[in-house]
């Protein structure tokens, strides 16, 4: 365990849990007592055990406890198009600082949606967090929906979910299915853990379908759901918790 939670500054376990409104303070007491509590992957027994919140994880029932949401903030943004995924732009092109006035906190992007793509992109000062995201031994999926000319035929989604060769490599979708078809537009989503640049639009360019509008809908257990072009979310409570489980922190 990096930080030992025997040591007197912190706060104290069952206030912890108490304040994350899983039980009462007497109750949460009960569930160290009962061995249900882990801090860092160890179960704690010791009433009184002190927790740093910034940097340590505790467990209840095998479920993270949320135990500082001013530590650890993340973020889900609805990037538009034509805004870039960096905190500043030479150029001089609309950014992601451009939106955060109200977070002094330094704010990491996870991974990147480029500047003609829009749709859901996080941001964290959990440095960790956002490199688990990123990493490809994680695995996590992005879900995109695009939009092409002409009828996607069932041979579009066998080969994509059996792989195509791009200019770096081999990749296959995830999932694949047509969303629904306009006229002489069809809309489709694509669901894949890769994230290599516009892998999206370059695996719809090798099937003959090239991109029209791509948007990203959906990063592990996160979901743009109703979210407006350059509207905010904090991502908090059990949808928080979801995304720590999806790379094990």
């Amino acid at each position: 365990m990096a930080n030992d939670p025997h040591k007197e500054d912190g706060i104290r376990l069952q206030k912890i849990i108490s304040q994350a409104g899983l039980a009462s303070r007497r109750a949460a007491e009960d569930m160290i007592l009962q061995g249900r509590v882990s801090v860092d992957g160890k179960v704690v027994r010791k009433l009184g055990t002190r927790v740093d919140p910034a940097k340590q994880v505790v467990r209840v029932d095998g479920e993270r406890v949320e135990i500082d949401e001013k530590a650890h903030i993340v973020l889900a943004l609805n990037k538009p198009v034509g805004m870039v995924s960096t905190m500043d732009d030479p150029d001089g092109r609309p950014c992601l600082s451009d939106l955060l006035a109200d977070y002094p906190e330094r704010l990491y992007h996870v991974g990147r949606l480029d500047v003609d793509t829009s749709g859901l992109l996080l941001l964290t000062n959990d440095g960790e967090l956002a490199n688990r995201l990123t990493h490809p031994s994680y695995g996590i999926e992005k879900t995109y929906v695009a939009r092409v000319h002409g009828e996607v035929k069932p041979f579009v989604r066998r080969t994509l979910l059996r792989g195509v060769e791009l200019e770096d490599g081999p990749v296959k979708a995830d999932k694949f299915r047509v969303r629904d078809v306009l006229g002489d537009i069809s809309a489709v989503e694509i669901t894949l853990h890769e994230g290599r640049n516009r892998v999206v639009r370059r695996m719809m360019d090798a099937v003959g379908f090239p991109v029209r509008e791509l948007v990203r809908i959906g990063f592990g257990p996160i979901h743009l759901d109703r979210l407006q072009p350059r509207g905010m979310r904090r991502i908090k409570g059990d949808e928080l918790r979801r995304l720590y489980d999806s790379v094990q922190l």
